[in-house]
Order: C-alpha cells, then structure tokens, then sequence
C-alpha cells in the first residue's frame, strides 16, 4: 500500500511520545486547531493512538510558549543570542580546553537535530561530552546489546509479539507506557487464547490485567531469576547445544555463574518468589519455543541494569531462540527518537552510525568523512557525571537542548544548584518557563512537533517520518538550525552548510554505508544522497535498508551473523546477589515511574485538560499494612524522604505495591505543584557500565504530613503564586483544579480566595460557613460565569472534581444556580460522572457502575454502551476493576 505524506488535507506524521512511533494523521482547521486520529496504513500502530497520542491536539497552542530568543531574561533577536552562544563556547574552549563545554539532549529530538550536534561536539568541538536523557531511559539496553551482540541492534520486530506462544513482560508496565504495543497482544491473546503472558515486577501494574501468571518479585531480583532460569534450562534438556556450538561463545563461564546461587531455595530468597511460582515460570519458558521476553524501565533503571538485560539475553542465546518469528529478548524504547540518537551516536561513549568510539578504525572513518581532523578520541562524561562535572566547576559552557534535567534527574536539587553554578547556560526549548530554563542565561526557541521536520526511530528498527504541519510559531527554529548557526559561527561553516533536513539525512545515511562490509549492523545506505521530494515522501521502513535491498522487515542473529570480532554471541557471566538500599532509617524502598495519560515532565500534557482527568496530582503508593503502622489514612498527605530530599504527596493506600515498597510517578514538578519533584529523593547511584541511574529502587522513608486544613478549588485563571504548604495545579477545560493543604488554618479564607482567584475587578461572592465542623465555601462570579470556586474543610474535600470542572462552562444568571454551586452538589440535570477512568470520551466510575447495575457485565457491553475503552484500550484494565467491584457491592 503507498504511504502517502498527505492524506486529503491531513499530514502523515510521527506521534511525538513514547518509543512505540505511532503514525499520526494530523489537520489543522480553520480556526487553527489540530486534530490528530490514528493512521490505519502505518505498520507500528495500524490506526491504534494511546490516550496521550489521541490528545495531541489539545497540546499544540500558544499557551506558555517560548517564541523569540532572550539573553539573560532580555528579548532580543537571533543573531546576538547565536553569537553570544558562539564565543562564549569558543572562549572556554581556547581557556579550558574542549571538554570544558558540553551539551545534555533528549530522546524527543530528532535525528537530523542528533546527528548534527553530535558532529559539531565530537567532530569538530573534539570532545565527547554530549549525553542526553536516553541515558536515563535506555542506556542499560545499549550497554547489554553491545555486550552480547556487538552492537547494539533490537533483533525482533512488533509481529513477533503477535506470533509468541509465550510473552514474559519484565518490569514493563506495557498497558500504560506503551498501550498500543498492549493493544496488539491483547488482541492476538483474544484470537489465539492458548497464547501465555507472564508479568514480572515487583508491582501489580494495570498489565497484570491480561496476564496468565504475575510474579511480584523484589527489586533487583531479575538477575538471580534468569540465572534461575539458565541453570533449569541446562538439567532440563531446554539448551539449544547447536546454537550454543556455532553461533555463540562463554556459555561455560555464563552457566557457571547461573549455578553458583541458582538453588530453589537461593533463587526464592532472592527473588521474593516462592518455589512453586518459579517452577510454573521456568517450565513454562522450558516447553514453549516460541518466546519473547519484553523488558523495559524496571530492568534498565538499575544499578545491575546491564547484567538484567545480558541474564535475559543468554536465556534466548541458550535456547536458539533468537531472530526467528515470534522469539527473541525485545527493549521497548521509552522515548520517541532514544533509538534514533543511539543510532547517530548521541550518547557520551558512542560514535555515529553505531560505529564504536574505542575503535580506532571507526574513528578513522568517521573523521575522514566528516573531514574532522579534530575528531574525539575518547568516551565523555555520562548524564550523572556530567551534572557532577557541571557542580564541581570544570563544565563552563552547557547547553541543554528539549530536556528537564532539574525534573528527570537523580539528586535534582543537586542538579539545580550545578546548573545554576554553571558560567554560561544555553536552552533550547519550546516553553518558556520550566524548571530547568529558569537558569539558562540564553533561551533560545525551538520549533514544536507539527512545526518540526525530521526523521524517527521506534522500538523495532522502524524509521518514521515527522512532517509539519503548520508554521513555527513566533520565532522558534528547529535545534539543527541552533547547532549549525553556532557551528558556523565558530568557524565551521564548510561542515554544516545544511538548507533542509533532507540533506543531513542524506550525509547520515551515506555514513552508514561509509567502509561498511558488512560488518556493521546500521546501514541505510540505500537513502545515500536522497533528494528533498523522496524525502518528504518517505515511508516507514526497518533498517537495515542497504544499497540494491528492497525494503523488508528484517530480523537478526537467527543464524548467528553477530557484530563481534569472531561474529559470535556472547554470553555474559552474571552474578545473582543484587545489593539493597535499605537502612533502618530509610526502611522502604521507593519505586518510580509513568502514568498512563502523563509523560515525562508534564511539559507536553500537563497541557490537556484531558489527560488531567484521570489523575490530576502527585501520589505516592502505599500498602494498607504500611499505611495502619505509619497512621495514614487515604487521601492524606505524606512526606516522603530520602537522603538527598523530600517530597509531599498525597497517599493512595493500595496492594498494588507490596509492603515495604512505595511508588510515586516521577512527572511532577514545580509548574505543577509545591513539592513534588520525586526525583530529587533518587540517589545518583549508576550501573557500572551503562551510566545509568538506579531509578527503581531508593531507600525512603515516609511520615504523616500533619495538615489543619485541606481546599479544592476550580479556577478560571491559572494563579501565579500560591500561598499554602501542599498546592497541586491541573488543567480543565476552561480553566485549572488546585488541590490545597495548610499546616495551620487560615485567618482570612475571603482573602486566601480573591488572590486565588485572580481578581482585578469587582464581582459577585457567595460564601457558606459552618463553623463546628470546619467547612467553608467561596464562590465567585462574573457576568453570568463562574471565576472561581473554593472548598475548605478539616479534611480532604470530597467533592466531584469532575462535576466542579464542569461549572466553568456552566451559564449561572440564575440565583438557584449559583446556591446549588455553593452547596457543593450537581442539579438533578448534571448528573456527577464520578472520577474519570476513561480520558478519551471523559467517561467516569459512576456512569460505568450505573451502566453495571443496568445490565453491562463486560468491558465489551460499557464500550458498547458508554464508548469507554473503545479508542486507545489503556482504561480497559480499570473498567474491568469497575464492574468487578460494582458486582461486589451488588452481591454483599
């Protein structure tokens, strides 16, 4: 089928979110908003968009964005930013030496924007310091590819996940960071029932709903598991002795490992697992050959990461289960271009085209066709070094390009204060105020998605296109344009005389194929010298895509072929024993990670009233047992500490999470709420040979937040200041919900609502006062419309904040109205929906009881009815949750 670039009047591009690289299908209509539907011709998603992906359009205004480049908080135009940036670089360079400078990117950036800033840093700056934030995300999976491989190549491709017997999830919550991908198996399972899914995390995630077997396992037990795993392979006649004989080399040494503390008895104390549990587990990976293990963020974010991904890895060496339809060990990506900037070399130890940066061979060929005599010769600092770097004064220039690393880093305070501290700080970004470009002394605006022109790479070697579709908005530019225009500045201007994306591309993929015999597995030699018009018209298609090749899906290593010296696997002697955080201290262990409609630092969907729906502020979750020892009750605040910080959040009491662990997503921050950057509590602790954090598991404790008085507000304004303990902001439609804490009650609540509310102007109040037992109520009105409404209680308020985000387009000319407001309860004409559970058409837990007590007994019969779980499927999990606890509540 001819992918087209246009369809009618909408453009094919690339969803801007998670590694999955859904094909989008985006207009804009005349009153120059977006809409976005899935594209049914694209091979990741076949018309599939998550609930993030579905609200793309409700994220693409002008709201908080950062249109004309400023110096020191001073607008000013293009070309003195880019000359400041420019000699300020070259002046710590020619004082400090090039490795004085670096730059800290992101796996949201293209790979056009990529592969220039890495050529201008390690090409022609001649150092290696350019890392990004895939270095938090994928940076153990490179390092355990390279490892076993050669290099870092995915072998599998998405079909194999439909063709799988057997599917084991490790640490991946697939059905709310990578729905699409769960969609798919969620369907293949219900064509094919016999198909098994194992699920292993040491949470009970909302996957868990499609699984045949969860096994909770401790943090940092995935090692001793596949040893585990190896060592019954090998008594059980499960190895593949060909395989292993021809194609592989180290198997004594890797099953000597596996056997020293492989016993039932160790495996179940390390594992957390019982005995019988593994038995299913391992028996059920011995007699099923086709098998795919899919592992993400629960493994990589370790300080054993690597050895996780290499014990998986030798489980599928050792069988021969590898390369062949629906087998092999899969990395799911977390970013939408981590594996694009993998592939142009844009972390610290990597060279471009995956060529290796301690070979000196590589190094000759990429220097000869660059033509960079200057080209580095060694690894740069790594994201957690780099930031030390950047605190202990030897980093004078930095620049930070589409990232948050004040948010998403460990230790982030330590990070705030390095950067603050840093001589000279460039940002490149799209919004103007985030927590990291509050302390760049040059802001400088980058084009959006839908403003961007580009490529990107999936999870399954699948290059996409990112077309625009629209103008950047005000003066912003695309980051290949920043990096080429201070290049040329400093004197580099033969090298990076791009017009288009196209050609640097074009350089890219000629680079690929540059001294390749085979003998690399990157090689995108075929799109060498590719002119403008077949670029924009270019299809998704799966690298390899050598010279004379058709485009093809392609699958690795099924006979042997890897990119070692003797074109061998290898497999890796890993050890079992993991080491734990815990102190008496910091007796818990805290979990961090995604939620199903937020990503990253909220950046993007904080954006959509939407996505604020189903969950609108930071949370830590807390076992029931934990919780009666600690004195918390349910929707109270907690602080949650560690050494290096803490944060307030509110409880949320659930089996999810087992007893002495908690978990708390990572995306909010301090546009969003007063206290709640987690990642400040993460200990910079890295596996030793990914740099990667160890963002899953740091020793916390947790304490009552001892509060007077609790508030819920809707707001038509978004307040600039916020007096009070404990605030949490999200986006309605028409305004904002702010959840409120205080420690000690507050003497004038009138006062405390007018400066909430934003008021300029005279207006309408109506308040309500009950003085024994605490609760108060401030509503405020103008011409007919609500400006704001504010609840205070001794307690948690427990009105519907669904119902109350409502009233701001509610017409209140009427008295009856406006009482109804301030008693706090719909009319009978608004029924409340309930808390939302369905983001995509806003449907709540009481439209979905009620539809149960009607005669909905499935998720098939509330889609049919209600349309829930009917777009993207994430909510599919929960609604089951509903009509079980609902029929629960019938029968009792």
């Amino acid at each position: 089928m001819q992918h087209r670039p246009k369809q009618n009047d909408e453009i094919r591009t690339t969803c801007p979110y998670c590694g999955v690289g859904c094909g989008v299908l985006a207009r804009k209509k005349t009153d120059n908003s977006i809409v976005v539907r899935g594209d049914p011709e694209h091979p990741a998603n076949f018309g599939r968009l998550c609930s993030k992906g579905s609200a793309l359009g409700e994220t693409t205004g002008y709201e908080g964005r950062l249109l004309t480049p400023s110096i020191y908080g001073e607008r000013t135009d293009w070309d003195t930013a880019l000359d400041l940036v420019a000699s300020k670089f070259s002046e710590a360079i020619a004082e400090y030496g090039p490795e004085s400078v670096a730059i800290y990117a992101a796996g949201q950036i293209l790979t056009e924007d990529y592969y220039v800033a890495n050529k201008w840093m390690k090409g022609f700056v001649g150092a290696s310091n350019i890392d990004t934030n895939s270095r938090l995300c994928m940076a153990s999976s490179v390092a355990g590819h390279r490892r076993a491989f050669g290099t870092d190549t995915v072998p599998g491709i998405y079909e194999d996940l439909e063709k799988a017997d057997l599917i084991t999830l490790v640490g991946s919550n697939l059905a709310w960071c990578h729905p699409v991908l769960y969609q798919r198996i969620a369907a293949a399972k219900q064509a094919r029932p016999e198909m098994k899914v194992v699920l292993i995390d040491p949470r009970r995630t909302m996957t868990a709903d499609i699984c045949d077997l969860y096994l909770p396992i401790e943090p940092n037990g995935d090692v001793a598991l596949f040893n585990g795993l190896l060592d019954h392979l090998s008594l059980h006649d499960g190895l593949n002795a060909d395989y292993i004989e021809q194609h592989t080399s180290g198997f004594s040494d890797a099953l000597t490992s596996a056997i020293d503390g492989s016993s039932p008895s160790k495996v179940a104390e390390l594992t957390g697992l019982t005995q019988s549990e593994l038995a299913t587990f391992y028996d059920l990976f011995l007699t099923t050959e086709k098998a795919v293990t899919i592992y993400s963020q629960g493994v990589n974010q370790s300080c054993v990461g690597t050895d996780k991904v290499n014990s998986i890895i030798n489980c599928h060496l050792a069988t021969g289960r590898i390369g062949r339809e629906g087998m092999g060990p899969f990395s799911v990506t977390g970013q939408p271009n981590a594996m694009g900037g993998r592939e142009v070399g844009g972390l610290a130890n990597l060279l471009a085209s995956h060529m290796e940066l301690e070979r000196e061979d590589h190094r000759a060929l990429v220097s000869e066709f660059w033509s960079a005599p200057n080209l580095t010769k060694k690894p740069g600092l790594k994201a957690v070094d780099l930031f030390k770097a950047v605190r202990e004064g030897n980093i004078k220039a930095l620049w930070i390009m589409s990232t948050n690393p004040v948010v998403s880093m460990p230790e982030a305070d330590k990070v705030a204060e390095a950067i603050q501290a840093c001589p000279f700080v460039v940002v490149s970004e799209v919004q103007a105020k985030t927590d990291t470009s509050q302390y760049g002394h040059v802001l400088l605006p980058a084009a959006d998605w839908g403003e961007k022109d580009g490529t990107v790479t999936n999870s399954e070697r699948r290059i996409s296109r990112q077309r625009p579709f629209r103008e950047p908005m005000g003066e912003s530019k695309p980051d290949w344009w920043h990096i080429c225009e201070v290049a040329r500045r400093m004197g580099f201007a033969d090298a990076f005389q791009y017009e288009t994306t196209a050609e640097i591309f074009a350089e890219y993929a000629a680079l690929s194929a540059y001294g390749n015999a085979g003998d690399r597995d990157f090689d995108i030699g075929a799109l060498a010298g590719i002119e403008k018009p077949a670029y924009d018209a270019l299809e998704p298609f799966q690298w390899p895509r050598k010279v004379g090749a058709e485009p093809s899906q392609t699958r690795f290593f099924a006979n042997g072929g890897f990119y070692t010296a003797d074109r061998k696997g290898r497999f890796v002697a890993v050890h079992s024993e993991a080491p734990s955080d815990r102190t008496d201290a910091r007796p818990m262990l805290l979990n961090t990670g995604r939620l199903r409609d937020q990503w990253h630092t909220m950046t993007r969907t904080g954006k959509s009233p939407r996505l604020a729906q189903h969950i609108a502020e930071p949370f830590v979750e807390i076992n029931p047992k934990d919780a009666l020892v600690l004195g918390i009750r349910e929707a109270e605040l907690v602080s949650v500490r560690s050494d290096h910080g803490d944060v307030l959040l509110r409880a949320l009491i659930t089996h999810r999470v087992k007893k002495g662990q908690v978990f708390a997503p990572f995306h909010w921050n301090d546009q969003y709420a007063s206290n709640a950057r987690v990642d400040t509590l993460v200990r910079a602790v890295t596996d030793p040979f990914s740099g990667q954090p160890a963002s899953k598991s740091t020793a916390v404790s947790v304490h009552f937040a001892r509060m007077q008085q609790f508030a819920f507000a809707i707001v038509r304004e978004k307040p600039d200041h916020i007096d009070a303990e404990y605030w949490a902001l999200a986006r309605v439609p028409d305004g904002w919900q702010v959840e409120l804490a205080f420690e000690t009650m507050k003497p004038d609540l009138a006062h405390f609502a007018h400066n909430l509310f934003g008021l300029t102007q005279s207006a309408d109040w109506l308040e309500y006062e009950d003085a024994k037992s605490g609760q108060h109520r401030h509503a405020c009105f103008q011409k007919g419309q609500l400006v704001g409404i504010l609840f205070v209680g001794t307690r948690p308020v427990a009105a519907s904040r669904s119902w109350a985000a409502g009233l701001l387009s509610t017409c209140f000319d009427e008295a009856k109205k406006r009482h109804l407001v301030i008693a706090g309860r719909a009319g009978q004409d608004q029924p409340d929906p309930g808390a939302i559970v369905c983001s995509c058409f806003s449907v709540g837990f009481n439209q979905i009881q009620s539809a149960v007590v009607k005669g909905c007994s499935s998720v098939k019969a509330i889609g049919d009815c209600l349309n829930a779980g009917t777009n993207c499927g994430s909510c599919k999990s929960e609604i089951q949750q509903a009509i079980d606890q609902t029929t629960r509540e019938a029968a009792e």
